[in-house]
């Protein structure tokens, strides 16, 4: 399942790569692109996880870039 999160004020490509690999590591993740120009996450989630990946995906911004204010779309 193909989901598009916002992540509005990143601060720089360096915390958009971190934040890619984070997420890139959770279970019902099967893949993860975060582009810092466009200011888009791009996933392809396993559908019975989405909810439950919601707040970790909020707790690996969170971690890697405090500010960044996420928009699950």
């Amino acid at each position: 399942m193909r989901k598009k999160v916002m992540l509005r004020e990143l601060c720089c490509a360096n915390c958009a790569a971190k934040i890619e690999d984070k997420v890139s590591s959770m279970d019902g993740v099967n893949s993860c692109a975060v582009n810092f120009m466009t200011e888009k996450m791009l996933l392809d989630v396993d559908e019975a996880a989405w909810e439950g990946l919601k707040p970790q995906i909020l707790a690996a911004v969170r971690y890697v870039e405090p500010d960044t204010v996420v928009e699950f779309i």
